[in-house]
């Protein structure tokens, strides 16, 4: 039963997050190199505040249901710490689904897991990271100091954990 509902809620996970269509359409984007992320704070599942502190090295973006299916699938299958142990914070973007949806599905959905996954969660906050981003893949951010280095698209487990482990 568990299963389901999870399984239920998954689904719900990102509805209509993949919306083509962007009302933000003047912010500057915030995902280029050279941009700082330094003391970015967002809230988590549990709606407690994170800072990605400056020895993050990674933080990983689901925008769209199917990244963060592949996001969450491979999460799960690892140890509670793998995120923190990699330096590595995951970011989901759920603003555009409907904030009942949210509240009934998607939060609660969430609650279920080990790892820690920071939230976008409103339109106007999510725009500038969706901006000039292809935002039906995974995106990765490699920092420094918190400062962007690199930005990756990955679409696979596979693709996911090798470069979450590159050092």
């Amino acid at each position: 039963m568990i299963k389901a509902v999870v399984a239920l809620a998954l689904t719900f996970l990102f509805l209509g997050c993949s919306s083509k269509s962007d009302e933000f359409t003047n912010v500057e984007a915030k995902l280029s190199v050279s941009k700082s992320l330094n003391n970015l704070k967002l809230k988590d599942q549990f709606e407690k505040e994170h800072t990605v502190s400056a020895d993050i090295t990674k933080i990983i973006f689901a925008f769209s249901k199917d990244g963060a299916h592949v996001c969450n699938d491979f999460f799960v299958t690892q140890t509670p710490t793998y995120l923190a142990d990699n330096k590595t914070v995951f970011i989901a973007d759920v603003s555009a689904a409907p904030s009942l949806i949210r509240s009934m599905f998607i939060l609660p959905g969430l609650k279920d897991f080990k790892h820690t996954v920071l939230l976008l969660d409103d339109k106007a906050v999510a725009a500038p990271f969706r901006k000039d981003m292809d935002v039906e893949k995974i995106i990765v951010v490699s920092l420094n100091a918190g400062n962007i280095t690199k930005v990756e698209t990955l679409t696979t487990e596979k693709e996911l954990k090798s470069t979450i482990e590159a050092k």
